[in-house]
């Protein structure tokens, strides 16, 4: 069955207001006309959509049941025009991004990107390091480590040498590395950072008993807060340094891994993926 745009629209702005005269000043034509779509799109079905009364409208049974499927409709052909603006139309692109690299390091910055890529609908979430690239639905994910991961092609961004930070407190009792057998060292879930720091400084690593973390960014706050002393990497919490509340003791330095851009190797890039990565590289080398 054909029916007309304009009466099916008619009905549907009718119902919502219950009300002719209101329909009308919606749609910008008369009450007349609203009247007469609705009229005639009955007459087509077959059906009365309304109980006419003497102070406005009340829905039949059959034109409850019309109104929601048209609502709905209506409200879909709405959200995709909505998707177009200066003749191109808007992608979404998700992307998943390890905490401390989304903080440190991405929002700052995404002001630019969004300004310069208007159409792409950015969707970002964050996890700690532990991600499903299929499972999430994700076109890219931003992770920490060796860049081997199965079924995933990834592009280096950047390294991200880790360096004890603490704070000021904690600081003041530190003179040189060996000072840290002393300290409470917090820990990430990857065991093998503070014995790569330790040997970095030619100093035995002693026996490890602090907290872990499955995030650097609770570690850092727990680290300002005078929980003990982070391995973190230092280019992630500038903010943090800048404003003095955390401290960075000593310059020795390790690196156990870098940040990575990934995506599934059967994944094709969309003209939204395009523009992030080709903006994300350029800004990581600027």
């Amino acid at each position: 069955m054909q029916l007309p745009l304009n009466a099916l629209r008619a009905f549907e702005v009718s119902a919502r207001h219950l009300s002719f005269t209101r329909a009308a000043l919606e749609l910008h034509v008369t009450q007349t006309a609203v009247s007469q779509h609705v009229k005639n799109l009955e007459d087509r079905i077959g059906a009365q959509l309304f109980r006419r009364l003497p102070r406005g409208l009340a829905l039949t049974d059959e034109g409850a049941a019309l109104l929601p499927v048209l609502a709905q409709s209506f409200g879909r052909i709405a959200s995709v025009l909505g998707q177009f603006r200066e003749g191109r139309a808007r992608e979404a692109l998700t992307i998943g991004v390890v905490g401390t690299f989304a903080v440190g390091w991405l929002m700052p910055r995404l002001q630019d990107f969004q300004q310069l890529h208007p159409f792409v609908d950015l969707r970002l979430f964050t996890h700690n390091n532990r991600v499903d690239l299929a499972g999430e639905g994700l076109d890219y994910a931003i992770r920490f480590g060796d860049g081997a991961w199965h079924g995933t092609e990834a592009e280096p961004l950047m390294a991200a040498p880790l360096s004890p930070v603490c704070a000021p407190a904690w600081a003041d009792r530190l003179q040189r590395p060996a000072d840290l057998h002393g300290a409470t060292l917090l820990r990430s879930y990857r065991s093998d950072e503070w014995p790569a720091w330790f040997s970095a400084a030619a100093v035995e690593c002693p026996l490890l008993r602090g907290a872990v973390f499955d995030s650097s960014m609770t570690m850092a706050e727990a680290a300002a807060q005078g929980a003990g002393i982070a391995l973190l990497p230092v280019s992630m919490f500038g903010r943090e340094l800048r404003q003095g509340r955390l401290v960075r003791p000593f310059a020795v330095e390790t690196q156990n891994g870098r940040y990575w851009l990934t995506r599934l190797k059967s994944r094709a890039e969309g003209a939204a993926m395009q523009v992030f990565r080709a903006w994300l590289m350029q800004a990581v080398a600027a």
